[in-house]
């Protein structure tokens, strides 16, 4: 498969398990966190259908569009790694990271990190939404929607 059909699958994955989540994101309270925003395509597409909610983002820096780009107070910029430590025990509903690489040795890396801080931002019954597997004994993998394949995207609850 060609790295564009690729590309075009994995964004395809991410906007069906967004869409197929809405609702149970509904039913826990608190923010949403978007770690790696990009240039705020997915940002855009929980602001449309999350409206309610209050979304943080975060980056190392702002690229985004500017129509795509959170307000400064919800715009967290910096290693993510250490930035979203201050984030810890927020009880976000939904927290949605796009942040490998596709290089195995760097997201081998962000793996020693990510699944303790994507677990610990969630509520309990709060929903991961991964790019990468996120392997934590109090986050349940959820089923992905028909049409994805396993290993695309990554889908849990928070227990």
């Amino acid at each position: 498969m060609s790295r564009l059909d690729s590309f075009i699958r994995r964004l395809t994955a991410q906007r069906d398990i967004l869409n197929s989540i809405f609702d149970l994101v509904r039913e826990t309270e608190g923010p949403v966190l978007e770690f790696g925003l990009g240039n705020g395509r997915t940002y855009d597409h929980l602001r449309e259908h999350l409206s309610d909610r209050r979304i943080i983002a975060f980056d190392r820096e702002v690229r985004s569009y500017s129509a795509s780009t959170p307000p400064q107070a919800d715009m967290v910029t910096g290693d993510i790694r250490e930035t979203g430590q201050a984030y810890l025990g927020i009880g976000a509903s939904l927290a949605h990271a796009d942040i490998g690489t596709g290089h195995d040795d760097i997201d081998a890396i962000t793996l020693t990190w990510l699944p303790q801080l994507m677990a610990g931002v969630l509520a309990t019954n709060g929903i991961a939404v991964s790019g990468l597997p996120i392997d934590r004994p109090d986050l349940e993998p959820l089923p992905l929607p028909p049409g994805i394949k396993e290993g695309r995207y990554y889908l849990y609850r928070k227990t």
